[in-house]
């Protein structure tokens, strides 16, 4: 089918338009008329129509996505606790984990089943019985850990020992 404007090139762009027109008494008359428009890429851009470009996959293209997509279900369903022998399928299927040693194991896959649930990958907010002040040290306390584990392992030896002193002094004002 060719474009219905330029009658040059083949159509591409179909659109489907409802107009409604209404009586002068209300909507009690109100008719529906369908037009359907044929256009070609050119001429629906230069209409300013709300489209989307053809997409034209190759079949290379989509074979190796079917060839990733395998992989990765083989390597998936191969993964399971070496512990208590739970499967990631059977994660999937329960809900449940088997061990602790699974939280090491699924790690991968719970991040972003925690992240899908809780839209967050960390606790937000406050615990039970933890007033704000207490709240403010402990997240300071567990950033200076981090800090403090990131100067180790790069050996800036002064810079861990001056962060082992502020987090033993938030230690002790606890104390």
């Amino acid at each position: 089918m060719n474009c219905q404007v330029c009658q040059k090139n083949p159509a591409i762009v179909h659109v489907t338009e409802i107009i409604r027109t209404e009586d002068d008494e209300g909507t009690e008359g109100a008719r529906e008329e369908v037009l359907d428009k044929h256009l070609c890429q050119t001429c629906a851009q230069q209409m300013n129509l709300p489209h989307t470009p053809a997409v034209s996959k190759k079949m290379v293209d989509i074979w190796k996505l079917l060839q990733q997509s395998t992989r990765r279900s083989r390597r998936e369903s191969k993964l399971a606790c070496p512990d208590c022998g739970m499967t990631l399928n059977e994660f999937r299927n329960k809900g449940r984990l088997g061990c602790p040693k699974d939280y090491e194991v699924f790690r991968e896959h719970l991040d972003a089943l925690l992240v899908r649930m809780h839209n967050a990958d960390g606790h937000v907010g406050r615990g039970p019985g933890v007033d704000e002040e207490e709240l403010a040290r402990r997240q300071q306390m567990s950033s200076l850990r981090e800090k403090l584990d990131e100067a180790i392992r790069e050996e800036a030896y002064e810079h861990a020992a001056e962060l082992r002193d502020e987090l033993k002094g938030l230690q002790d004002e606890r104390a």
